[in-house]
């Protein structure tokens, strides 16, 4: 059998880690994760972590930030009235909002910070900024 390549369809099996080791997502106990390599559905470390794997095959990965889901950027946090959110909405730190730009599309943020008078939202990726480590198992290559 050939080692996975751009191109191909795979199947994979996969648990990924902070560094801290805190677990953020694992297909374990679901079906496993399917996608074309070179569609760029994934992020471009995992996918280049499965490129050369053969079937059956398991490794670690461990995938900067700037690989995954980028660094953190500052300027996607910013400061808003909170007179400006609906009076209804209970609003507190950890709390996941969408918000929609310019064009409609739908932006997920992420509150930081509340005064009685603002409120901070941070727009980047949850785990922007941090480096992850995968554990991939390749099961099916097609």
């Amino acid at each position: 059998m050939n080692p996975a390549k751009v191109g191909d369809k795979v199947k994979i099996h996969y648990t990924g880690r902070l560094e801290s080791g805190e677990i953020f997502d694992s297909s374990k106990g679901r079906e496993p994760l399917a996608f074309k390599i070179g569609d760029k559905s994934m992020i471009p470390g995992f996918e280049n972590a499965v490129i050369g794997m053969n079937l059956g095959e398991t490794k670690i990965e461990k995938i900067p930030s700037k690989d995954a889901y980028g660094e953190h950027q500052e300027q996607l946090v910013f400061t808003m009235d909170r007179e400006s959110l609906p009076e209804d909405l209970n609003v507190e730190v950890g709390l996941e909002l969408d918000m929609h730009g310019k064009n409609g599309e739908c932006i997920p943020v992420l509150v930081t910070d509340l005064t009685e008078d603002n409120i901070t939202l941070d727009a980047n990726h949850p785990l922007a900024g941090k480096d992850l480590i995968f554990e991939i198992e390749l099961v099916e290559i097609s």
